[in-house]
């Protein structure tokens, strides 16, 4: 992925609650007119846009349209597929992370200038490779109380040997929260990143056995008989 040029100014797609990581593969089902014809584009070109959480807190204030989180990700198209009348499915795959400097034009799609920003280690190998453990071993346990996880994702995992690849996948793929995955995406320090996981992922597992302990041995669609 180091050889790819990030432009300075690409197309973005601003999405709800969708935080996209480099590395990480996000399907995209395009059909709004807008989207379309920036698909068309990126198409012809470099095959390179970007993907931003929209800031919720920020709709609606001070006539703000769609505002997005500053720290996004770009991606570039790995496979396309036409569905059904102008529709389309592709796969970004994510590239870096990147600053959204200014957003240049809104029509007929929205075009950023971007910085693309640079992660640091923040330990060496012996310590990241302690933290990634610990989050397998907090994943594995999780799983075993009951949180679902994609077929062959632990697998996957288990075979990353860069640790920044590892700690972006395993958050896009296996958090839920918007908001954890916006921080964790803000994070340029690949280690302090594993630890806010680490952190999160240990909250979820004492909430998981909490609920457990609560509801006995009785089924989930049974718990408020407890």
């Amino acid at each position: 992925m180091d050889s790819f040029h990030v432009p300075e100014t690409v197309p973005v797609m601003t999405l709800p609650e969708t935080v996209f990581f480099p590395q990480s593969l996000l399907p995209l089902h395009i059909f709004e007119p807008r989207y379309r014809q920036m698909l068309r584009d990126v198409l012809a070109s470099d095959r390179i846009f970007a993907v931003a959480r929209l800031d919720a807190q920020r709709a609606g204030q001070d006539g703000a349209h769609e505002p997005a989180h500053p720290i996004a990700s770009v991606g570039i198209i790995r496979a396309c597929q036409k569905g059904e009348g102008e529709t389309s499915n592709l796969l970004l795959q994510g590239i870096c992370r990147v600053e959204i400097q200014s957003v240049l034009r809104e029509s007929p799609y929205r075009l950023i200038q971007i910085k693309p920003l640079v992660t640091k280690a923040g330990g060496n190998h012996a310590e990241l490779e302690i933290e990634r453990l610990e989050v397998m071993r907090l994943l594995s346990l999780r799983r075993r109380l009951g949180t679902p996880a994609p077929k062959g994702m632990t697998q996957f995992l288990e075979s990353i040997e860069d640790f920044d690849a590892f700690t972006d996948i395993a958050a896009f793929n296996l958090c839920d929260d918007g908001a954890f995955k916006q921080r964790m995406l803000e994070e340029l320090d690949t280690r302090r990143r594993m630890r806010l996981f680490v952190a999160r992922l240990k909250t979820e597992i004492e909430e998981q056995k909490l609920k457990r302990k609560l509801q006995g041995h009785l089924p989930d669609d049974h718990i408020v008989d407890n």
